[in-house]
């Protein structure tokens, strides 16, 4: 786990209804096509339509993983296992699944915020990049989500 420094700035605001979406300091597009673009690319990850999220929504899904055996590890209560769903260019947030200290630390530091319909407190979403340094913060964190769904999965 790489250490996290605490976002700058206020929290964004967010949906108190569903679906979970972030309303305020939302990415660029350019900045969440470079997001969507990057995170698709992490090794053993194909894109893919969310079984939960709105069609907006890029799911990123694990190449040969389909079963959800740690259903902590996926925001789809059945298959296929999907650890991190990126919502669109006019949310920029992600779902996504840590182990439940780091989500935890991940909230604490102001990355993101609990998702109101988890199951298991690990289900958070993080905020979208501001900028450049954001967006390598935000990536970290994902390919996190990503190694902690195929490390129990």
């Amino acid at each position: 786990m790489p250490h996290l420094q605490s976002r700058l700035g206020e929290r964004p605001e967010t949906s108190n209804e569903g679906p979970h979406r972030q309303i305020s300091q939302c990415s660029s597009p350019a900045l969440w096509g470079e997001l969507v673009a990057r995170a698709s690319q992490f090794n053993g990850v194909v894109e893919g339509h969310s079984s939960v999220s709105p069609a907006p929504s890029r799911a990123l899904l694990l190449t040969g993983k389909k079963t959800v055996s740690a259903p902590e590890t996926s925001l789809s209560p059945g298959e296929p296992l999907e650890p991190v769903h990126i919502h669109g260019v006019t949310d920029t947030s992600a779902h996504l699944c840590l182990p439940l200290k780091r989500a935890n630390e991940v909230c604490e530091l102001g990355w993101g915020e609990a998702h109101p319909f988890g199951d298991f407190g690990t289900e958070i979403m993080v905020y979208g990049p501001r900028d450049e340094e954001e967006l390598e913060v935000v990536l970290s964190i994902i390919e996190e989500s990503l190694n902690f769904a195929r490390a129990l999965n």
